[in-house]
């Protein structure tokens, strides 16, 4: 069981945490929420390996996170960025890249989860709500007031959405 569970993190870990990363906005607390998840899962490993194990950790992860956002414990509060940019170049999608994060930052981590599984993951509307456990309706509707919400944020800080590339092979 053990060499089976450490395979798996081998290969899937790196997806999962830039899953994390993307949900927590911050690549510490990816690491610390990914871990905590690993932890709790490993035991009933035999199980869940016979599932989709992917899945059933992105799932895991966003449950968490929305526990602790809920949480009065450990609320965070998320950094007010600055409502303008800089002028930007040709050369600046690294800084555009930033700015998309800092506005995936302030979206509620379940419309935050919504978004990153529907556009950047790439998963249906149908697929999402599996595995955020919810109807597809309020997929829709959180997705739509996540973008929404994205755009808006970007277009203040002088980012058009076409500007930026959101597919998942480009992004560590």
């Amino acid at each position: 069981m053990n060499d089976d569970f450490g395979t798996f993190v081998a290969t899937s870990g790196p997806r999962l945490l830039r899953f994390a990363v993307l949900i927590t906005g911050q690549q510490a607390d990816a690491e610390d929420l990914l871990q905590e998840v690993l932890e709790q899962v490993y035991p009933r490993w035999r199980a869940v390996r016979q599932r989709q194990p992917e899945a059933y950790l992105r799932r895991a992860m966003t449950n968490r996170l929305v526990s602790r956002w809920r949480s009065p414990w450990s609320r965070r509060r998320v950094a007010h960025q600055p409502d303008a940019v800089a002028q930007q170049d040709e050369m600046a999608r690294v800084d555009d890249r930033e700015v998309l994060l800092a506005a995936l930052r302030e979206l509620p981590p379940r419309m935050r989860a919504v978004v990153v599984l529907r556009y950047w993951l790439g998963l249906s509307e149908a697929e999402a709500a599996a595995e955020l456990d919810c109807s597809t309706g309020s997929v829709k509707s959180q997705a739509s007031r996540g973008l929404h919400r994205l755009r808006a944020r970007l277009e203040a800080a002088g980012v058009t959405p076409l500007d930026l590339d959101l597919a998942e092979d480009n992004h560590a």
